[in-house]
């Protein structure tokens, strides 16, 4: 009816891949993804130099950063990067290892597309991921919130992998002591880790080993005045989030003097507004202010004069460590505060670290705030702490928080892969395929781990197979011998939410993207010269 004349059904411009090419352009993102980080994994894993547009250098092997400093582009690759994030934001740890994972499981899917439909694939992969989670529950090990030693091992064992690691020692008994310090039993026994309740400071300058625990908050500010005290011992702090100045008016407004006694009536009364703010602090019997507004500075030398330690400009995230370490509660309205709404320290001071004034508010009765202040000689190094610390008190908190831990060193996935295997055989038909691929992917983290060590990977899984089918349920590979052994005797040890987080994460996003069989990009949106706003093609 209408000849030969094509029907337009998308816009100019957008691009459409469909069937085998969508699923191969999907998966092949996927692995980019996963082999940009895979060198990574492990004690034995490289670092990676990221370098923004802005020139500013970051040196990491934190495979979360890493996906969070490079710009990717293709949908797929997007969605692989959004498990690291889901990773680091519930466990903290294992991000690399659920990005390999889910580089593996759509490696092994793509070899079982030409004879497999992939719904059939997706279906097996979820079977898989059901009994992996049972035999990874199944080997859990139990930890007692009071076995610091325990907890030691599992901060050294999220550590070892990090540039840090030579002084997993230090920072892991500060990173446990920090943990138990914030940890909340709950009334059925579990315990709740709030990470916010542990604040990070960085000072360059001295060794990464002088790295410690304050059992309190340290702020970078300095009082507010160079008179005020420089320490008050058994203080008692006021919390305010209001400005001790002179309001300004919320409209436009003028004041007209005509006499100059007018003008020093004028100041006067500036001056006895200022001075009843000070006498409202006082009156309630502190001496130390904390505001998170500003101070004026005729208000600053009266607090000064009364001896009255005060620092303007807190940030809401550091009062509300305050509140938590010294007990006090911030008050909006400095009319509001009383004697009850104060908060005790046995010491703020302001200590000179490095170049830089620092507050320290310490020796509080309960604190359940601390804070780690980091040293290291340089930037890359104290930033690297940081996020090493970061993993550490994630798993830390998490291992608390379940209980449960199992062996590291590959034990885990050998045990898993073997388990699926023999559960593949009673599942049958194509899904058992799909099953067996699965167990086979897992298997790229000891293979993984092996291949960084500058290990046969071949000989490891043969030997790590061995082990597990004559029941060694713990038993890994050991990448500074190369042998076989006993992860848990060896105090490798991780918290069971980091395989099992991982696990269900990889699936997810590998069976989401084998799915995919249509992939319609809209055309790139481009603003009309000169930068104003215009209709444009998507």
């Amino acid at each position: 009816m209408m000849g030969n004349q094509p029907v337009i059904i998308l816009k100019e411009g957008t691009q459409r891949t469909k069937g085998r090419g969508a699923q191969s352009n999907n998966i092949l993102a996927a692995k980019a993804v996963a082999d940009a980080v895979r060198s990574t994994l492990g004690p034995k894993g490289m670092d990676k130099m990221l370098v923004d547009s802005m020139g500013d250098v970051v040196i990491t092997n934190d495979g979360a950063t890493i996906l969070k400093e490079i710009e990717v582009q293709h949908p797929a690759a997007k969605m692989i990067i959004e498990i690291s994030k889901t990773q680091e934001s519930e466990v903290g740890d294992g991000t690399t290892s659920s990005v390999v994972l889910a580089g593996a499981l759509l490696a092994k899917a793509e070899e079982l597309i030409e004879d497999v439909h992939p719904t059939l694939i997706t279906q097996g992969y979820r079977l898989a991921s059901q009994k992996a989670l049972e035999i990874l529950n199944g080997i859990a090990i139990t930890v007692k919130a009071d076995d610091a030693e325990t907890l030691k091992r599992i901060a050294r064992t999220s550590m070892a992998s990090k540039g840090a690691s030579v002084h997993s020692d230090v920072l892991a008994d500060v990173t446990v002591k920090a943990v138990t310090s914030v940890a909340e039993k709950n009334a059925n026994g579990t315990y709740t880790v709030d990470k916010d309740s542990i604040k990070i400071e960085k000072k360059t300058g001295g060794a990464v080993q002088e790295t410690e625990l304050i059992k309190g908050v340290v702020l970078d500010k300095e009082r507010a005045h160079s008179r005020m005290p420089q320490s008050v011992r058994n203080a008692k702090i006021a919390l305010v989030n209001a400005a001790l100045e002179i309001k300004k008016t919320e409209v436009e407004a003028n004041i007209e003097i005509t006499d100059p006694s007018q003008l020093q009536a004028f100041l006067d009364e500036e001056e006895r507004t200022l001075r009843r703010f000070v006498d409202q602090v006082k009156g309630t019997g502190a001496t130390v202010l904390f505001t998170q507004k500003g101070v004026d500075d005729l208000a600053q030398h009266f607090l000064a004069k009364e001896g009255v330690y005060a620092v303007k400009s807190v940030s809401e995230k550091d009062m509300k460590k305050l509140a938590k370490a010294t007990g006090a509660k911030i008050v909006s309205n400095l009319k509001d505060l009383t004697k009850d709404d104060l908060g005790q320290a046995g010491l703020v001071e302001e200590r000179k670290i490095g170049d830089d004034n620092l507050t320290f508010v310490v020796d509080c009765p309960t604190a359940k705030s601390v804070t780690i202040l980091i040293r290291g000689g340089t930037e890359h190094v104290i930033d690297e702490v940081e996020r090493t610390l970061d993993d550490a008190i994630g798993v830390v908190g998490t291992a608390l928080k379940d209980g449960k831990i199992v062996a590291g060193g590959g034990a885990p996935e050998i045990e898993v892969a073997l388990g699926l295997r023999k559960y593949a055989a009673t599942v049958g038909g194509r899904e058992q395929l799909a099953i067996e691929a699965f167990a086979d992917a897992v298997e790229v983290i000891p293979r993984t781990l092996a291949e960084n060590a500058g290990l046969d990977a071949i000989n490891v899984l043969v030997d790590l197979r061995q082990a597990h089918e004559k029941g060694q349920k713990t038993a890994g590979i050991n990448l500074d011998n190369g042998k076989v052994e006993n992860m848990q005797k060896n105090n490798v040890v991780e918290p069971l939410r980091v395989k099992t987080q991982a696990l269900q994460s990889a699936t997810e996003v590998a069976t989401m993207i084998l799915r995919i069989d249509d992939v319609i990009a809209a055309k790139e949106f481009k603003a009309p010269a000169g930068g104003e706003g215009g209709d444009g093609d998507f």
